[in-house]
């Protein structure tokens, strides 16, 4: 009975050469199996892509070599630390008293009433003492004038003065 052959190869020592790199190359395609598995699953938050990324590489070698191409550049853990190392940046530089317009990101200052750049309207003044205050403060935190108030207040008392001139009020 003859041997069997790979190739039609008659020659002991040459069939074994040959069964050896083939079987060099399938586990070679089965590590990159699993390499494209585990990268996948480092780099992609989908599981439905990781399995597709997968099932790629069971195409021997070309799916590979595909995914290498088209994978995300950042393992997850990255963006997460960088995402993180951004947030702490930012708490840090509001704890610095940094602020910026939040129209043109012009570097401003707390009691900045207007953007010297962009010069839109940051913040009110008070009524009372003229330091800026937020809009959504209801008291002046530096006399403790109601801020309220004052602003229905002076549109009231404007109103009445037009009535009482015989201004005609603007329409809205």
């Amino acid at each position: 009975m003859l041997p069997f052959a790979i190739f039609g190869i008659d020659s002991s020592g040459l069939n074994l050469a040959v069964n050896l790199l083939i079987l060099c190359l399938v586990v070679i395609w089965l590590a990159l199996v699993y390499w494209t598995y585990a990268d996948a699953r480092r780099r992609v938050e989908d599981p439905m892509l990781v399995g597709c990324a997968t099932a790629a590489s069971l195409f021997p070698f070309v799916g590979t070599i595909v995914y290498a191409i088209v994978r995300p550049p950042e393992y997850l853990e990255d963006v997460r630390e960088r995402e993180l190392e951004m947030q702490a940046a930012e708490a840090r530089l509001m704890q610095l008293g940094l602020h910026v317009c939040p129209h043109c990101e012009y570097e401003v200052e707390r009691d900045f009433l207007r953007c010297p750049h962009c010069l839109r309207k940051l913040k009110d003044p008070c009524h009372e003492c003229g330091r800026p205050l937020d809009p959504l403060w209801k008291v002046c935190p530096y006399c403790e004038a109601d801020v309220e108030s004052h602003t229905t207040a002076g549109r009231r008392t404007g109103s009445r003065r037009r009535r009482s001139e015989g201004t005609p009020e603007p329409t809205a």
